[in-house]
């Protein structure tokens, strides 16, 4: 390690933003004015010049060459959906396009030969110049976002993106046009939803994609760690030359298959800290993706949200604000999203017809691999609100495998929950799922693999939590009820029920191979 590697290790997010700016650019200090991170709708957007050198989220003219190009020769990719506040009248749809083009719009209606509500789109646009130490070229990417409000409850829109001289109402591309369902009105049908973390972008994270397609999910969680752009993954980018912004190019086209038509709910992991873009390094997050605004600092932590479907509450939060295994970004929000978080989870189980409660996260509550295990920021500050309002399921990455609790209050097991059991939370404690097995490289247990079919159980399992100052304090845990080495993701299928009978969460894990692994149910009598 280097000197400025041991400068950097001692850096928050800010400060390692600043020393990037300062130091790493072949231009050395950087020059011109720094844009917000943070959009401007329309076309005027694209008729600036660049700013070659500015290091944060910057608004953009031409490609990099200068030469205009044809809209016609330039085809959006990367469609990502997701909702808005509320599922029932909001989405958000998001796409990219590899040059920067002129007035792009969405088109939406109820038929797909009758796309007669156009909406201009807002831009966003990152530039990435070439770094010292880095062999990468410099990097112009261009965001394209649309909010759609007003919508139906419980309803099937088609919608096609384009711009001058692709307009997806045309013969031309017509063929591009998807669709999306709005949120049912009423808490009374059957839905399932998916989730994993870490995926990245390999075949191993193709085929998990395929697969969740066949569930045929209302929406997807992303736990964090996104696609890897940043492989270093501690948001201390000293070294800048790893950096690959292209990496979200990768990663959009490749999950375009499924988010296209499926909400993609993300939050944000360690490797999602990208601190060229913006002091809190969310700055490529903001760029990238449009997600709730309803969270305690929508500005400065975007992967903190809720929203609800059907009678199932969906609450997003953002580790790095609490992680002691890595403090980039540690305290950020200066105890105002763990404030939320109590507040939120209190106003969402006493809501009539919200029956589940459901949290997701990067970093491990519990978790028992080599790499990462548990991270005792999350246990401290979080773990006693998840009791103290009976959560029903929370599910992290983080730990690239599959592990599974049994029922846990106050850090030990107060019910057993083998496979195919079913957990009551508000007398039995909270279950908790580590799905980080969504593509990249996997990570290896202290003791055996446990899962369905090939059961191995053991007493206790040899592990450790992260400490507060980065240090690792050893412990034998015996919540460990299921560990699989594979790449996986969860279905969770959920029951409605009439007031005073029981509705149901039933999660299964299942592998890559179609294979189920782990299944449970979570049950709860309805409100």
């Amino acid at each position: 390690m280097g000197i400025a590697d041991k400068l950097a290790d001692r850096m928050s997010m800010a400060e390692q933003h600043e020393y990037l700016r300062s130091r790493l650019t072949r231009r050395g200090v950087i020059r011109g004015t720094v844009a917000a991170a943070g959009a401007v709708a329309g076309a005027g957007l694209l008729s600036g010049t660049a700013n070659a050198a500015s290091p944060s989220p910057t608004l953009l003219g031409r490609p990099a060459t200068g030469h205009h190009v044809s809209g016609s020769l330039v085809a959006p990719f990367g469609r990502h959906l997701a909702f808005g506040a509320d599922p029932q009248t909001q989405f958000r749809v998001s796409w990219q396009v590899p040059l920067a083009v002129r007035k792009p719009f969405i088109r939406v209606g109820l038929k797909p030969w009758a796309l007669s509500h156009k909406i201009q789109a807002e831009v966003r646009a990152l530039h990435t110049p070439q770094l010292l130490n880095s062999k990468l070229p410099p990097v112009d990417q261009y965001y394209l976002h649309a909010a759609l409000d007003g919508l139906h409850p419980g309803t099937t829109y088609y919608y096609g993106v384009g711009h001058e001289g692709f307009d997806p109402a045309s013969g031309q591309a017509f063929g591009t046009i998807g669709t999306f369902t709005t949120a049912p009105a009423h808490k009374g049908e059957r839905f399932t939803f998916t989730a994993f973390g870490d995926q990245g972008v390999s075949y191993h994270a193709l085929a998990n994609d395929s697969l969740i397609l066949a569930q045929n999910p209302a929406f997807h969680l992303h736990a964090g760690d996104i696609c890897y752009a940043d492989p270093a993954g501690s948001g201390q980018q000293s070294d800048s030359s790893v950096y690959d912004a292209r990496t979200w190019d990768q990663f959009l086209a490749q999950t375009e298959s499924v988010a296209a038509r499926v909400p993609w709910m993300v939050t944000t992991g360690n490797h999602d800290m990208e601190a060229w873009y913006s002091p809190n390094g969310y700055g490529g997050q903001d760029a990238r993706w449009s997600l709730p605004g309803n969270g305690p600092d929508p500005k400065n932590q975007p992967g903190a949200y809720s929203f609800v479907y059907g009678n199932t509450a969906v609450v997003a939060l953002d580790a790095n604000d609490v992680s002691y295994e890595i403090p980039a970004n540690y305290d950020i929000s200066g105890g105002k999203q763990t404030a939320w978080l109590d507040k939120r989870l209190g106003e969402l189980r006493k809501q009539r017809g919200i029956d589940f409660i459901v949290v997701f996260f990067h970093h491990c509550a519990f978790s028992t691999t080599n790499s990462h295990a548990s991270d005792g920021g999350v246990q401290e500050k979080w773990v006693p609100l998840f009791e103290k309002h009976q959560v029903d399921l929370v599910v992290n990455g983080h730990n690239h495998v599959y592990e599974r609790t049994d029922a846990i209050r106050g850090g030990k097991v107060s019910k057993p929950v083998a496979i195919g059991d079913t957990v009551h939370p508000e007398r039995d404690g909270v279950v908790y799922v580590t799905a980080g097995g969504a593509g990249r490289s996997l990570y290896d247990f202290p003791a055996p693999d446990s899962y369905e079919g090939h059961e191995h159980h053991v007493d206790s399992v040899a592990t450790w939590h992260s400490a507060k100052g980065g240090g690792k304090v050893t412990e034998n845990v015996t919540w460990s009820r299921v560990r699989y080495t594979g790449y996986s993701f969860i279905a969770v299928e959920v029951e409605p029920a009439s007031s005073g009978r029981t509705a149901t969460l039933t999660v299964s894990a299942l592998a890559e191979t179609g294979e189920r692994v782990d299944h449970f149910t979570v049950a709860r009598r309805a409100k």
